[in-house]
């Protein structure tokens, strides 16, 4: 992996390393043991020196004495080493391995069985053999029965398992976490309650599987009664209490917890960390992972994974650069899941050269990393190559699932490739046998309604085989937009607003299909319903990432320290376009102001400050990466493509539908947005 390499060595110094040594070898001694002649007894007295008999001279005695301690010795030690080595096998999957071992032990203890019989559980498919093998165990123990158990959930379901856990002629705690545990994960907590009432003794493992229950089944209230009368709480029972209240959005509740908590372990940060990145705050959990690294935690796949999914919605490059070379230095480096973690960071932060680059040289790719690839490829507009990739990929003999056909759709759909996505969506169930889902319902009717199809994404909404959701009249009204159907969009809009009256986006994207042909008093009533209704239109933004430092702007921003030189550019800019013929799209402003002023409030648009500033503060050569939390207005859009030529700059802009590359007055999205 020459670029994980050249990559990292080209990054600054980055303190989270210091926690990851070289990893050193060392020797350790074998561990001995003393082992007693089992025929010894110890209540007789001890033989006189003296003691002599006619039968065995003593010298004789010794010998045969000595020689029996060796045969039991070596004899245990067999036995021992074998069932070792049948537990390595089954831990790493390969049971017909573990099996030739079994069958060459002349002698098996219950423990040996068990082993075996371990394999076997977790086999799914392997039931009977296991139940053949159960049978045949002499003196089945506990655990041999706890692993039947197991085995019975994992092939014939809870049901199944109850009855032989009723028939269970010994039963201990494990055997009682186990049901309770099967009846948790399947949803049954009225049953897994019952059962957690009756069982004569509980542990740890009993309350945490109760209240890891609880939150699975969106019962939290049940979970903190649990958690507060909890006589035990371990670690995993204060990292359950906190993962639930994260996944309510109870975020200041989880951190008191984290907080009071006693000890934490690694998968105690890592609920805390992808807690705040899966509420939206993003810039709390990369501060607590830094944290994390500080104090010595050393991050596992699971933590990088949240950590750059973190800066992939901050679009934070330079600290998703720092956290590669931290993977690189450490023992992830061939890591599959960090390693399509990190293509998935540099697609979505707008680089798709590095993400190419590091896609290639990943030792191994699962289905997962393909799609990170192909789906990074449609973002930037990159249709054909993502096609490529998907022909290439089912070549290379892997399955495509529903994942990708949403990648493969959505490519079509920037690269305006209608009849092909047509194509693909129609082979999903007929090849794949993959049932289309609304996710790919929405890219139809993207990919027919930004060719001007409407009437034929109309048609598709009406035969689908479930009630559509709001985001399928979403874009179907944002295609609306674009070619001004005012019929069409009133349609969507009222589908829209009648399965969520509070939608923001659905106001905003009427209003602008008045706007765009000057129904001004229609745009009026559209914001006095949305008063009315008591909905808050989310204010847009760009942002801009300088040395590490996010940069945010507001339309008319009054707040950033240097506006006063992003003002004093964007003039100077402006004369420059206008001499180059940049006439301004004034339907991007939503105003009912004369045309003079709708200029100056498109001139200070978020996007248009981010790129001023990226234009002061990047160096000449490196792209400047703007984001933006909305889509982009036309007259945004325009305006780039002039500065990119005046400025001979490339300019990457992401909104909420895809990347913009400009460069020298082109953009690769070929005015097809």
């Amino acid at each position: 992996m020459n670029y994980l390499r050249r990559n990292a060595r080209n990054q600054p110094p980055f303190t989270f390393l210091e926690i990851f040594q070289p990893t050193k070898h060392q020797n350790s001694s074998l561990s001995t043991i003393t082992l007693q002649n089992p025929d010894v007894n110890p209540n007789k007295e001890a033989i006189p020196a003296n003691f002599s008999t006619h039968l065995v001279h003593p010298s004789n005695l010794t010998e045969k004495i000595t020689t029996f301690q060796f045969c039991k010795s070596s004899e245990f030690y067999y036995i021992v080493s074998s069932n070792k080595m049948i537990s390595r096998y089954v831990r790493a999957g390969d049971l017909d391995s573990a099996m030739r071992v079994f069958e060459r032990m002349a002698v098996k203890t219950t423990v040996t069985w068990n082993s075996i019989l371990a394999g076997y559980a977790k086999k799914p498919g392997k039931m009977r053999e296991a139940h053949e093998l159960f049978d045949k165990i002499p003196e089945p123990d506990c655990v041999s029965y706890n692993t039947m158990l197991v085995c019975y959930l994992h092939n014939k379901g809870v049901s199944s398992a109850t009855k032989f856990f009723e028939r269970m002629p010994v039963k201990d705690t494990a055997s009682w976490n186990t049901m309770i545990s099967g009846f948790a994960q399947n949803g049954k907590m009225e049953r897994a309650c019952e059962l957690f009432r009756e069982m004569p003794e509980k542990n740890s493992v009993s309350w945490s599987a109760m209240i890891s229950g609880y939150i699975e089944c969106g019962d939290l209230e049940s979970a903190v009664k649990l958690f507060e009368a909890a006589p035990i709480r371990s670690i995993v029972v204060w990292t359950a209490m906190v993962t639930g209240f994260m996944k309510f959005g109870k975020i200041e509740l989880a951190e008191k917890l984290f907080h009071d908590m006693p000890v934490k372990n690694l998968v105690t940060w890592n609920a805390m960390i992808a807690g705040y990145i899966e509420n939206g705050r993003a810039e709390d959990g990369l501060k607590l992972f830094r944290t994390m690294i500080g104090s010595g935690v050393k991050p596992n796949p699971s933590s990088l994974s949240s950590v750059l999914l973190g800066c992939s919605n901050l679009c934070a490059l330079q600290m998703g650069k720092q956290v590669h070379q931290l993977i690189y230095k450490s023992l992830l480096y061939n890591d599959t899941t960090a390693g399509t973690s990190l293509v998935s960071m540099y697609c979505k932060c707008g680089d798709l050269e590095d993400a190419q680059k590091l896609f290639l040289e990943l030792p191994r790719k699962d289905i997962v990393t393909w799609n990170a690839m192909i789906t990074g490829y449609a973002q930037h507009g990159a249709g054909q190559e993502a096609l490529n990739l998907f022909d290439e990929m089912r070549h290379k003999g892997i399955r495509p699932d529903w994942i990708t056909f949403v990648a493969v759709l959505s490519a079509c759909n920037h690269a305006g490739l209608v009849d092909i996505g047509v194509q693909y969506f129609d082979s999903m169930a007929r090849d794949y046998l993959i049932g289309a889902k609304p996710e790919h319902y929405i890219c139809m009717v993207d990919l027919l309604g930004r060719a001007g199809r409407l009437v034929e994404a109309v048609d598709l909404i009406r035969k689908m085989p479930f009630k559509p959701h709001q985001a399928i009249f979403g874009t179907l009204l944002g295609a609306c937009r674009i070619h001004k159907n005012l019929e069409l969009a009133e349609y969507a809009a009222k589908n829209l607003l009648a399965l969520d009256p509070s939608n923001a986006a659905g106001y905003v994207q009427l209003a602008n299909v008045y706007a765009a042909s000057s129904r001004w008093d229609c745009v009026s009533k559209v914001w006095r319903s949305m008063k009315e209704n008591k909905v808050i239109k989310a204010p847009g933004y760009s942002w801009i990432e300088i040395k590490s430092v996010i940069h945010e702007f507001r339309s008319s921003d009054r707040v950033h320290p240097e506006l006063a030189s992003i003002h004093e550019k964007l003039i100077e800019l402006e004369k420059k376009m206008k001499l180059a013929g940049y006439v301004p799209v004034l339907e991007s402003a939503l105003h009912d102001v004369g045309e003079e002023q709708k200029e100056k409030l498109l001139l200070w648009h978020s996007e248009k400050l981010a790129i001023a500033f990226g234009l002061l503060k990047v160096p000449a050569g490196i792209p400047i990466r703007v984001f933006k939390n909305l889509r982009v207005c036309g007259d945004c859009h325009r305006a780039t493509m002039f500065i990119s030529a005046i400025e001979k700059r490339e300019i990457i802009v992401r909104d909420t539908t895809r990347f913009h590359h400009f460069q020298n007055g082109v953009c690769s999205c070929g005015g097809y947005w």
